[in-house]
């Protein structure tokens, strides 16, 4: 038999979030993958102040600000919604 490669069948939990460069967000996840996206895709994110993006905390799976009003879910950032999805 062979022995399947990669992430297939890994669920991805968030580590750590951090905005090491200007208008990126940096995701850490708990097997090692790192993800980098603009944060123009998440506009209540972009509003929010410097200092408070670094007050984020995990809530299901996902993570959220308290100065943010949604919760940016794992599928959001990884875009496969049947996979990832938090829904029942």
């Amino acid at each position: 038999m062979y022995k399947i490669e990669g992430f297939w069948d890994i669920k991805p939990r968030i580590k750590k979030v951090g905005f090491p460069v200007r208008g990126k967000m940096q995701v850490n996840f708990e097997d090692g993958r790192c993800l980098i996206m603009p944060i123009s895709a998440f506009p209540s994110i972009k509003k929010a102040p410097v200092k408070q993006r670094k007050e984020w905390y995990l809530i299901g799976n996902g993570v959220t600000w308290d100065t943010c009003p949604e919760v940016i879910h794992v599928e959001q950032m990884l875009g496969d919604f049947q996979k990832y999805s938090h829904e029942a």
